[in-house]
């Protein structure tokens, strides 16, 4: 009896082993189980992280080229408007240039002016014969003085029985002619002087009302 009952004892303890085996073998698989869904997990983890950096950084560097276009279009931007002043200062410079070689008589032509008036009045005075060479020498250093200026372009206005114009006229004595139209020069008190296509001096006539 004895005997049966230690027997008995002896199989229970081994099928309590093998319970415990069983268990702990178990327990290691789902361990072993439970390791490997972590690596996955975190294998997964890892990989999302990195491609929410890329993404990240693809939108960083998005930024940076719209940032880098529109500075690249203001610098296109200011290029324009710098040639397009450089050539507005070019023409300018160019314009004033060529009006400086085409009106460069100017000065000394208007000081002349007067040396010719001058040089008329003389003219106008009544010599008897014995006056006659020096009256002739006057002319002639008149007519080269007039000369002069015409090689620079300096010409004496023709007014007689033209249209009063006050950009070349100026109207110092009106009359009444019948036989002539209104507004018409009758007579000239002072020469006029164009430089080119510039009046350097108008001329100082008597109108027709």
């Amino acid at each position: 009896m004895a005997e049966k009952e230690k027997n008995d004892t002896y199989q229970e303890e081994e099928k309590e082993e093998v319970k415990n085996n069983s268990t702990n073998k178990d327990t290691e698989e789902a361990v072993a189980d439970t390791e490997v869904v972590a690596e996955e997990v975190e294998e997964k983890t890892k990989e999302e992280a990195e491609e929410t950096v890329s993404i990240e950084d693809y939108e960083t560097l998005k930024q940076e080229k719209e940032a880098l276009e529109e500075e690249v279009e203001q610098l296109k931007d200011r290029l324009l408007r710098v040639q397009a002043e450089y050539d507005n200062f070019r023409k300018r410079t160019e314009k004033e240039r060529i009006a400086m070689r085409k009106y460069e008589a100017e000065a000394l032509a208007t000081e002349l002016l007067q040396v010719i008036d001058n040089f008329e009045r003389a003219l106008e005075t009544e010599v008897d014969e014995s006056q006659k060479g020096f009256y002739d020498g006057v002319k002639m250093v008149y007519n080269q003085f007039l000369e002069a200026l015409r090689s620079q372009g300096v010409e004496v206005m023709d007014v007689i029985d033209q249209p009063f114009d006050p950009n070349l006229h100026h109207a110092v004595m009106q009359e009444e002619d019948e036989s002539k139209e209104s507004n018409i020069i009758t007579e000239e008190l002072q020469k006029g002087y164009m430089l080119k296509d510039k009046v350097i001096r108008p001329a100082m006539v008597k109108v027709n009302k």
